[in-house]
Order: structure tokens, then sequence, then C-alpha cells
């Protein structure tokens, strides 16, 4: 009698790879996803545009997004302020409101784009954002996409975006904020590819790199964008100096660093530091680009191959590169990531539209009032709105954009605010903003004529005028490349303003741009000027709020207005003497931090005493003495009395924006630590001396004055 076989056993799942297992520790799941890879494919992964690995379930991904202002040339999208308009807002915490915001929608686009297996450019969530560069000359057409020319407000302002982007999760990152570009770099445009920045080491350590270390070192940015240019010899995006010394052993940088567009090529091709793209590839690389955006990382294998590049510089680049993706969850099941839940819906959304439009109010900057012609009533019989920027929807924008569901235009703005009564009046004036207009428009043109026709029926002139992103910005066709050469108002614009002025009506005139305008005839002649920048798409309304007075304007400049091109240094002087408001010696046309209100605030009974840890507390009381409840923009700017080296005139090292109601006073504190107080010294190093400060605390840099001593002995501390 024969046995009947035994039933074959169940056989058992194969082991999930380490990487595939949620529940490890991240490093632990990218060393084993990387050790299964071969180095063809290891160097595919460093490029921007990486393929998807199909045997190990690595799917293709475009490292390249923005985010500037909002999620840009992606389709819909909440269009905020430009990032300069933003700045003016001393807002930090609406800031990072407006970042988390942006992120929500990216998360929404990309898993929007996921669920199609659309991973194509500006659809991943690697943002290369924000732009942290000092703008420290006012031609630069990028300067619009920075937080202006002071480094403590570029970092606090850059922080906070940094932590919108990237939430707070314990876990998982919301997004990944790249700041940008690092570092020395503002212009100008047409150079930067073969750039080098000359910088002395204290300004290098006092204005270009400030921002940076706060963005990685307070934010915890994941990402980093090397510059085109190089900076004293080194090309940015293979600086051993930048990347290593300082970004990593320095700052204790764990994340990874991307080239900018086309940089590495720049290594061989402008800057001739190497000679072909496959020793430029293995340079940056070993000096500590991970990603680049370009072809140069083509040749990466080639570089390997031949003895220029370690594979295991190569794992030390993907091991930082693939950790940004796992923290992103893109290697987890969605619903352990709890922002892969976000909805398309939160794409500009009414919530984002408020915040929007808020963001816009409090950017907008009052420079003059005189005579208090603002705000304007709403009754007004007649309003001219007159000028080439009141209708032009692509102003409103800036650069790095998304498309926004609706435009609010200047003038679509105040014919929403006004009454049912009043008549509202448009004419563009001049039609374009180049000097060919001359021709025709200085013949008593068609442009011009209309313009004073309507001008003359009306009760009140606005004005609205400025620059277009057509004239500034990133390595642009033109005279200037995208910076200006000129820095008043361009075309026939004042000509025009001259002959509003002319017909004795009340003019109020609105600024559209991204950089600062010397206006010093209208500052002299125009009773009211409003800098609005390049406010968003919601920024007609904004503008009309403040116009009609439904919003009192509280916004404050982050940039110094000059009053001519001979009060700067040449534009490819990168020693910061004679720039910005800490070292100019000119007198500006409007200085930074400056803003006015419709109410007034007093500032009194300072005061400073010392604190643990060397540190002393100040605090001050202000009081709102004027008729209408307004927001404050307190101001404290630190000046070594007794320093060994030069250092800055003023330096802001503190401020807070307040509310306060009509006729009641708020105590406003500050800490100023001892690295507030410290200063950078000729060989770049930082230094507490001790000696008597100047503490300036009050709407602006000329605020009310104390003094404090600090004693002890010099010491040096860490950077």
């Amino acid at each position: 009698m024969t046995q009947a076989a035994a039933p074959d056993a169940p056989k058992s799942k194969p082991a999930k790879p380490a990487y595939l297992n949620a529940s490890l520790p991240m490093p632990q799941r990218v060393a084993d996803l990387i050790g299964r890879m071969t180095i063809q494919e290891k160097c595919t992964q460093m490029l921007f545009d990486a393929p998807a690995v199909e045997r190990l379930g690595i799917p293709a991904y475009n490292w390249w997004n923005e985010c500037l202002h909002g999620v840009g040339r992606s389709g819909i999208a909440t269009v905020f302020p430009q990032a300069i308009g933003m700045a003016a807002s001393w807002n930090v915490d609406l800031m990072q409101k407006v970042a988390s915001a942006i992120a929500d929608e990216g998360r929404a686009k990309y898993h929007h784009y996921l669920r199609r297996n659309d991973a194509d450019i500006y659809k991943g969530l690697t943002f290369w954002t924000p732009n942290v560069n000092i703008f420290r000359d006012g031609r630069w057409g990028r300067g619009q996409e920075t937080y202006g020319e002071d480094p403590y407000l570029t970092g606090r302002m850059g922080v906070a975006f940094v932590k919108g982007l990237q939430g707070d999760h314990p876990k998982y990152l919301k997004s990944v904020a790249t700041p940008k570009h690092y570092a020395v770099h503002s212009g100008p445009e047409p150079l930067r590819h073969g750039f080098d920045a000359i910088v002395s080491k204290k300004d290098l350590r006092e204005t270009y790199l400030p921002a940076f270390r706060d963005t990685v070192v307070e934010g915890k940015a994941l990402s980093v964008m090397g510059a085109y240019n190089r900076v004293n010899g080194e090309a940015c995006c293979a600086s051993k100096t930048l990347l290593q010394e300082i970004l990593r052993d320095e700052w204790g940088f764990e994340g990874y660093v991307v080239s900018d567009c086309m940089a590495i090529c720049d290594i061989h091709e402008h800057h001739k530091i190497t000679h072909n793209a496959t020793e430029s590839a293995a340079l940056a690389t070993e000096n500590g680009c991970d990603l680049n955006c370009g072809k140069a990382y083509h040749s990466l294998l080639a570089a390997v191959q031949g003895g220029l590049l370690s594979e295991a510089s190569v794992d030390r680049a993907l091991t930082r590169l693939f950790m940004a993706r796992f923290r992103l969850g893109m290697f987890d099941p969605p619903a352990k990531v709890p922002f892969a839940r976000t909805p398309f819906s939160v794409v500009d959304c009414p919530k984002h539209r408020d915040l929007n439009i808020e963001m816009a109010r409090q950017s907008i900057v009052l420079l003059k009032n005189e005579g208090n012609v603002l705000p304007l009533k709403k009754n007004v019989k007649t309003i001219a709105v007159i000028g080439p920027n009141a209708y032009a929807p692509n102003v409103l924008l800036g650069n790095y954009n998304g498309t926004p569901s609706e435009s609010v235009t200047p003038l679509e703005g105040i014919r929403r605010a006004v009454s049912k009564q009043t008549r509202v009046l448009y004419q563009p004036g001049c039609f374009d903003f180049s000097d060919k207009d001359n021709e025709w428009v200085g013949r008593a043109s068609r442009g011009f004529a209309e313009a004073l026709e309507v001008a003359e029926q009306a009760d009140v002139i606005v004005a609205v005028m400025g620059l277009t992103p057509d004239l500034e910005g990133e390595e642009m066709g033109g005279e200037g490349g995208g910076d200006r050469i000129r820095i008043g108002l361009v075309g026939m614009q004042e000509q025009l303003l001259q002959a509003l002025h002319a017909t004795g009506k009340p003019v109020v005139l609105v600024l559209l741009n991204g950089s600062p305008i010397s206006i010093t005839w209208a500052a002299e002649n125009v009773p009211a000027i409003v800098e609005a920048w390049y406010p968003g798409a919601q920024g007609g309304r904004a503008i009309a709020d403040v116009l009609f007075g439904d919003c009192n304007p509280s916004g404050r400049l982050p940039v110094t207005i000059v009053k001519c091109l001979a009060d700067v240094p040449d534009f490819k002087d990168y020693a910061m003497k004679n720039r910005t408001y800490r070292y100019m010696e000119a007198q500006p046309l409007y200085p930074f931090g400056f803003g006015l209100s419709y109410t007034t605030f007093a500032y009194d009974k300072l005061k400073i005493k010392p604190a643990a840890g060397g540190s002393f507390a100040v605090s001050v009381e202000v009081t709102n003495t004027g008729k209408r409840d307004g927001d404050e923009v307190v101001q404290l700017y630190v000046t070594d009395e007794e320093a060994s080296v030069t250092t800055p005139k003023r330096d802001l090292r503190g401020f807070k924006r307040i509310t306060i109601k009509r006729g009641q006073k708020k105590r406003v504190s500050f800490t100023l630590t001892p690295r507030d107080l410290s200063l950078i010294d000729n060989d770049g190093k930082r230094i507490l001396e001790p000696g008597w400060f100047t503490i300036s605390v009050g709407g602006g840099q000329d605020g009310l004055k104390g003094r404090l001593e600090v004693t002890g002995q010099r010491k040096e501390l860490s950077y």
C-alpha cells in the first residue's frame, strides 16, 4: 500500500525590502536602497530630472519646482505679492502662514499629478525658494525676488518662509525649502555665468552669509542652491569653502545642495576652472554639490570610471537626496503620510485668497501724504485713473509666478471700492515703458491728450505707474539684460505725471515695481505717493483698501530708495562701502524701514537693563496718538560706538509689528544677545568687544535713543 504524498507546504511571502518598511529608521532604509543600486543607476539619480529605476520601484522624479510667492509655473494657484512686497510687511508670522498655504497648494498639486503618473517639471515637492540674496544694488533685476537689503530682516523672513514650507511634523516634511543663491550673488545679470565676486572676509560674514546661516541653522532648510558665480576664485557650486567648510562643518547642514541651472557647465565653459563636463561634475560632487540642474552630471559615470570621482562620494550625495525623498513620504503608503491627504480644493481657496489680500494690504508702503490727501472719499464725484500700470494684469504678478484664477487690477479695485454715483474714468496715458515714446508723446500725442482730457474732468487723479516684469528680471534681453540701467521712472511716465500735476488737481501716485524707483520730482511735487510693489493677484483690492481708508497702511521699506545713481558704487563692486542704509553716506530719498500711516505713534520710557547670559532687556512704550487704529512696526537698531573696526552706522537687530487702537499704548520688549552686539573683524571673526552701544527704538531708523555698556574681556564667538 502506497502512502499519499504530503501536500506542499504553504509558500511564505518574500521579505519586504528594508527600504520599503515604513517602521524602520529612515537612514537605515536609505542605506538599504542605495546598496541595491548599480553605479549607473546611482549617477542618474543625481540629475534634476531623475528617471525611474523600475526594478527597485523608484519612481521618476523631477526636483525642479518654484514657489517664490505661490506655486509657480504649474497652472492655477494663489499668487501672493512678490517677495520684496511681502518683506515690506515686516510680518514674520504672516509670512509663515503664507508659506504654509503655498506648501498646501504644492502638496495638493503633487498628489493630483502623482495619481496621473505625471512627474514632469514644476510638479514636485522640492521648491527652489526662498531667494535670500542681499539686494545690495537697486539696479539688480532679480532684487524683486529677495527680502531686501538687510541681512537681519532677510534672515527673519527667510526662516519664516522655510518653516512654513517644510512644516513641523516630527517625521515628514510638507515640502522642501531651498534658500538660494549661495552665495554673494546679486548681479549684474549679464555677467553671472563667469563673474568672480571678490568680497572681503568681513563683508562675507557681516552681510552676505547671515541669512543663509539663519535659514539653515534656525530654519532647518533641507536644501540649498549654489550660485552661478565664483566667490574669491571658487565656483560657488564647487566651492570647498562654501559647501563644506562653512555650510556643513560650521553650520551643521545635513541636507543636499543643488546647482543653479547649467551652473556646473559654467565651471568649464565660463569660469575656466576645469576643461570639460566630466571634470566639472567630479569637482562639484567631491566638494558637496549633490544634485545638478543642467546636463553636466550626465558625465558622472565617466568621472567615476576615469578615477576622477569615487563611488563613495556618489553614495554620500545619494544619501542626502534620498533622505529628502523619504522624509517627503515618497516611499511610504499614502495613509501614513498626513500631507498626502491634502485635498485639491485648497488650491486658490477662499481662505488663501483672504490671506493673499491681507498680505497685499500689509505690504503697501505709504511714502507721502501731504495735506492728508489720503484716504480718498468713496463718494468723490469723478476720479481719473491714469497710467500704464492701472490696467495691466501681468504687472501684478512679478516673476516666478503661478496663474491666478482672478486678477484685480488697480483700476478694477478702485471701481469696486467707490460709490455707485462715482464716475471712474481711465486712460493709460502712455502705452509702453520705452524711450521710443519720446518721438510721439513729446508732440502732445494722442496718449497724453486723452489722459489730460479725463484728468480735467476729475476731482482727483490716481496715477498708476512704475515698472513691469518685462523690464526687470532674470537674465533677460534688452539693454540691461534684466537689470536696470536707469533708476527713475522709465519711458514718458514722469512727463505724464508732470502734465497731470499741472492740471492743479490732487494727484496720488501709485507705484507698481519690483525694485526701488528714484522719484525725486514726485517726492517734491506730488502730494501723495503709495508704493505697492508687484502686489499679487488681489493687489488691486488691497490698493483700493489703502486709497479709500478701509485699510490703514502699515508697510515699511525693505530697501533704501536713493536719489540718483551717483549715490551708489559701481554695480560690479561687491564691497559694502556706501551700500545700503548700513554703510551709505549720501542722504536717501526714502530710508530703509520708512513708511507712513493714517495715524501717528509716539515712543516713550525706553528701558535697557542687563539680563541673563550677558544679554540686555530692551523695552519701550508705544502710544497711538492719532484718530485711527493702526499697525506700527517697532524697529530696534544698534550702533557700536567704540568698535576696533569699521561697523555699520546702524544695524537692525530686532523688530515687532503690533496693532494699537487709537489712544491706547503698549510696551514692546526685545532681548539683545551677545551675538546681537558682536562685530565681524577684518579677519572675518565674530568678536564681542567691551564698550558703549547706542540703541535706537522707533518706527524707523531715527528712534528713541539709549545707551548700554558691554563690560569684560574681548572674546571670539562662534558663527
